[in-house]
């Protein structure tokens, strides 16, 4: 199964969402590939590689293709469509040190 989504954070799928990105798909039953949605099945990377994912170097406003395999493929695309579609990328509590001092 799969989906085609749009990249809504604006640091498109680079460090903080590419790292939430491979933490939720390894999360799940499921063998999941992700790449541009112009580029069909040779531009798929695996989902569970940091590296491969920020390798891909998806920009925001770019509409990505989600292919998912497994018991968990649907719960899976639901997931990673959703952070790939929330603009939310800034505080999470890890202390970003802009914006704490006087």
């Amino acid at each position: 199964m799969e989906r085609t989504v749009e990249v809504v954070p604006e640091a498109g799928l680079h460090a903080r969402p590419a790292s939430q990105f491979v933490r939720t798909a390894n999360q799940y039953d499921a063998a999941v590939r992700v790449g541009r949605a112009d580029e069909g099945d040779d531009g798929l990377v695996e989902g569970n590689s940091m590296l491969a994912v920020t390798g891909l170097n998806v920009e925001h406003g770019e509409s990505v293709r989600l292919v998912a395999e497994g018991e968990d493929a649907a719960a899976a695309l639901d997931a990673l469509a959703a952070i790939l579609t929330t603009p939310v990328e800034a505080d999470d509590g890890e202390g970003d040190a802009e914006g704490d001092g006087p």
